[in-house]
C-alpha cells in the first residue's frame, strides 16, 4: 500500500511541475533539494551517533572485564609476592641462626662445663713428651690372672648389701 502511496504522490508531483512557471519552480526544485540534503545529513547524523554510541557501550564493558582481569591478577600477584617475601624471610632467619651458632661456637672455643672445645688450638698440639715410650706400654705382669677375676660371690645381689 505505501508504494501505491508513493507511486501517486509521485505523479501529482510530476504534474504540478509541470504546471507550475519556471520561476516558481527553480525555488520549489532548491527547496526540495535543500530539503533533501537536510534530511540526509540528520540520518547521517543520527547512524554515525547510535554507530558511536554502540562502540562506546561496547569500549565501556572490555573496559570494565579489564579492570575485573587486572585486579584479581594484581590481587594474586600481591598474594605469589608476600608468600614468596615470608619463604625468604624464614630462609633469612635460619641462616642468621645458624651463623649465631656457629660465632658462638667460635667465641666460646674454652673448655666449659668438662666439654672439650669445639675449634682446637695450637696449644692443643701433642708435643714429644705426650708420645709413649716403651716404658709406658703394657707387658705380660699387667695382665689380669686367674685370682683377680671375680668369681659368683663376689658381685652382688639386690638382697645384700
Amino acid at each position: 500500500m505505501a508504494d501505491v502511496v508513493k507511486k501517486t504522490v509521485k505523479k501529482v508531483a510530476k504534474k504540478a511541475l509541470e504546471k507550475t512557471p519556471d520561476a516558481i519552480e527553480e525555488k520549489a526544485k532548491d527547496k526540495v533539494q535543500e530539503k533533501a540534503t537536510n534530511l540526509m545529513k540528520d540520518k547521517v547524523e543520527e547512524k554515525a551517533r547510535s554507530q558511536a554510541e554502540t562502540a562506546a557501550n561496547k569500549l565501556k564493558k572490555v573496559k570494565e572485564n579489564n579492570n575485573k582481569k587486572v585486579h584479581s591478577r594484581a590481587e594474586t600477584a600481591k598474594e605469589t609476592m608476600q608468600d614468596s617475601l615470608l619463604a625468604v624471610r624464614d630462609k633469612l632467619s635460619d641462616a642468621k641462626e645458624a651463623g649465631e651458632a656457629l660465632q658462638e661456637k667460635v667465641s666460646n672455643g674454652k673448655r666449659t662445663k668438662g666439654r672439650a672445645r669445639t675449634l682446637k688450638g695450637p696449644n692443643d698440639i701433642k708435643g714429644i713428651s705426650h708420645i709413649k715410650s716403651i716404658s709406658n706400654l703394657k707387658s705380660t705382669a699387667d695382665i689380669k690372672k686367674a685370682t683377680n677375676i671375680k668369681s659368683p660371690k663376689d658381685i652382688k645381689t639386690l638382697g645384700s648389701k
